[in-house]
């Protein structure tokens, strides 16, 4: 009888931690996704950021919304409608406006979640008094792209988790 115990236990460990690893799978994915998105607003391009909207929403999408704590679960939402709204916009400076947004969001449920697999530089550009993530430390200002490409500064460093 106790054996049985012990093998159901192991059995419910096993089936937790698969479930973990698969939100931190799927938010990675979604960092990925917000990486690939800044990178397009680093290079000044307003139609790949809008192919890559899509592509984050996509990303967002597939995280089940009860993985996601309720304490984010605002934050998340204001992710989801950022995305979006970065996909309508007419213009990249529309783009920038709602990808800061979606920058501060990002940023909250990254630190909250602790999920990351691989070190995230969060970044500051005392210009426009905004942050962002970044999946180098180097500065690659996704505000003002080419104009201004290395203003800012790394703030913090979420080291990867294991």
């Amino acid at each position: 009888m106790k054996l049985n115990r012990l093998y159901f236990f192991i059995a419910m460990l096993f089936v937790s931690v698969q479930a973990a690893k698969a939100q931190d799978k799927s938010v990675n994915g979604v960092l990925s996704a917000y990486f690939t998105l800044k990178n397009d607003l680093v290079a000044d391009n307003a139609a790949t950021a809008k192919t890559h909207a899509a592509e984050l929403a996509a990303a967002i999408k597939a995280v089940p919304a009860d993985k996601i704590p309720a304490e984010q679960l605002a934050a998340w939402k204001k992710i989801q409608l950022s995305t979006t709204r970065i996909g309508e916009a007419k213009d990249i400076d529309a783009q920038r406006d709602y990808f800061a947004i979606l920058s501060d969001n990002i940023i909250a449920v990254t630190k909250a979640l602790k999920v990351n697999a691989v070190p995230v530089y969060q970044q500051y550009c005392p210009m426009k008094k905004v942050n962002w993530l970044s999946e180098t430390a180097a500065i690659k200002n996704p505000f003002y792209g080419k104009m201004m490409l290395t203003c800012g500064q790394v703030t913090e460093t979420l080291a990867a988790v294991k």
